[in-house]
């Protein structure tokens, strides 16, 4: 990686790994720029570091044959810093970086794998997109409540996840304070690491649900606006 290079990660969303790619800027000394989501306040282009930027996860490159030069591209992002206008559709991360990088508001995997959902072709993704922006309200009002719809049933196998995680983490807990009281020592131990492991599962699993909460607001808001049109 260089500095100037549009790279990316694969992110979960719901209970499915590697499922869209997260875009950012390399600043070439172990920063990014990028689109971040604070907890509890809107999406922001942001410089952080590496680290925060992955998440853990491992980095690609995006390749492009004609692009502007590493100063140009870094120009470009520093640019936009701070600005919260972030639309899943029309401005999200992948949209910044190809812009820094080309200077193309684009997003290859929404015109390629839609929002990645099961149920979506590539051909109802690509429909989406481009319908729900610039085609007549008629033809993309269902586009979107279509997509809302898969949003629920990505949701749904997710929330009874959590559920189960907090169910389990109270059973062991119970079982843990029986058996100190029988004084069997071993079970109770056996019985608060299950515990701990349920509850290790609650923090991924509260984000990939904001994550899908987000993706709704951002398709309520879109389906609102052709609603408006449609007026």
């Amino acid at each position: 990686m260089a500095r100037g290079d549009q790279i990316y990660v694969m992110r979960p969303l719901g209970n499915m790994q590697g499922v869209y790619e997260h875009h950012g800027i390399d600043y070439g000394d172990g920063s990014v720029i990028h689109y971040r989501k604070p907890e509890q306040e809107p999406a922001i282009i942001s410089h952080t570091s590496m680290a925060s930027f992955s998440q853990g996860h491992r980095i690609y490159i995006k390749r492009y044959q004609t692009s502007f030069i590493a100063d140009d591209v870094i120009r470009r992002a520093e640019s936009r810093l701070g600005e919260q206008q972030y639309d899943l559709l029309t401005n999200n991360c992948e949209h910044f970086a190809t812009w820094c990088k080309t200077g193309q508001q684009d997003s290859a995997q929404l015109r390629q794998f839609g929002l990645g959902f099961a149920g979506f072709s590539p051909k109802e993704s690509h429909q989406l997109v481009e319908e729900a922006t610039v085609s007549t309200p008629e033809q993309a009002i269902p586009l979107v409540q279509r997509a809302l719809n898969n949003v629920a049933i990505a949701r749904a196998p997710l929330q009874a996840r959590y559920d189960r995680a907090i169910a389990d983490m109270q059973t062991w807990h119970r079982v843990a304070q029986l058996a100190l009281r029988q004084g069997k020592e071993t079970v109770a131990r056996a019985a608060l690491e299950r515990k701990v492991a349920s509850k290790k599962q609650l923090p991924d699993l509260q984000a990939q649900l904001r994550t899908l909460d987000d993706l709704q607001r951002d398709l309520q808001k879109k389906l609102q606006q052709v609603q408006t049109r449609s007026l």
